[in-house]
C-alpha cells in the first residue's frame, strides 16, 4: 500500500499533519526504515510513541563516504571510510558485531587525533561529520537483523520514486494542482492490483 501527500519539502510542519492523518486512518506501524532527517524522525516519534526505527544502511554508507572523499587526507579517514564501504553487506549478527568492535577500536586508536585537528580544517570536519553520523545511527543500525520484514535500506521506495520521476517529467509544463492530481492518481492505480495502466 502506497500512502502519498505533495509537499515542497520534508519538513515537521508538512509531514506531521499527514502522519495524523494516517493514523487517524489506522495506520500503527512498529517500524519506518528511513534516512536520518531529523524533523521527519521526531514527526514520526511524536505521533507514534512505541515505533521503531531503523536507519537507511546505504543512506549511511553514501553520506559517510561522500564526507570523507574519495581519497580522504588522513590515513584515520581512509581507515573509517574502509569500514564504512562494509556497512551494505552486513547480513549477521556475527558481522554487525564485527562491524562495531572494528569502528570503536577505530574511535579509540583516533579520537585524540581527531580532537588534535584545527577545526577549520577539512580532515576535522570531514571526521568529525562521519563520527557524529555513525554515533547518532548506530542504536538504530540493525533492527533488521532481528525481523526479517524490516527493510535494511530505503532502496524498494527509492526505486518506486525513480520509476515515478522518470514518468512524471514525460509531462512537462504541468501546473501545481496538475502535479498533485497526478501524483494521486499514479499512486492511486500503483495500488490497484487489478489496474494494468503503468
Amino acid at each position: 500500500m502506497i500512502a502519498q501527500t505533495y509537499v515542497a519539502r520534508e519538513s515537521f510542519k508538512d509531514v506531521f499533519p499527514w502522519f495524523l492523518h494516517l493514523k487517524e486512518k489506522g495506520l500503527d506501524p512498529e517500524y519506518a526504515t528511513m534516512d536520518g532527517e531529523r524533523s521527519i524522525i521526531r514527526a514520526l516519534k511524536l505521533t507514534w510513541r512505541s515505533i521503531k526505527l531503523q536507519r537507511c544502511l546505504y543512506h549511511i554508507e553514501h553520506e559517510g563516504m561522500r564526507w570523507l572523499r574519495t581519497y580522504p587526507k588522513t590515513e584515520a579517514g581512509r581507515e573509517l571510510r574502509k569500514t564504512i564501504r562494509t556497512l551494505s553487506s552486513i547480513n549477521t549478527i556475527k558481522e554487525r558485531n564485527n562491524f562495531i568492535t572494528i569502528y570503536r577500536s577505530w574511535l579509540s586508536k583516533y579520537k585524540n587525533f581527531v580532537l588534535s585537528l584545527p577545526r577549520s580544517t577539512v580532515a576535522f570536519k570531514d571526521l568529525q561529520r562521519t563520527i557524529v553520523l555513525i554515533n547518532n545511527a548506530l542504536p538504530d543500525m540493525f533492527r533488521y537483523l532481528k525481523d526479517k520484514h524490516i527493510h535494511k535500506t530505503t532502496n524498494a521506495l527509492e526505486s518506486f520514486h525513480s520509476r515515478l520521476k522518470t514518468d512524471y517529467q514525460r509531462h512537462r509544463g504541468l501546473t501545481r494542482t496538475h502535479k498533485i492530481n497526478y501524483l494521486y492518481w499514479y499512486c492511486y492505480f500503483k495500488n490497484n492490483k487489478n489496474s494494468n495502466t503503468f
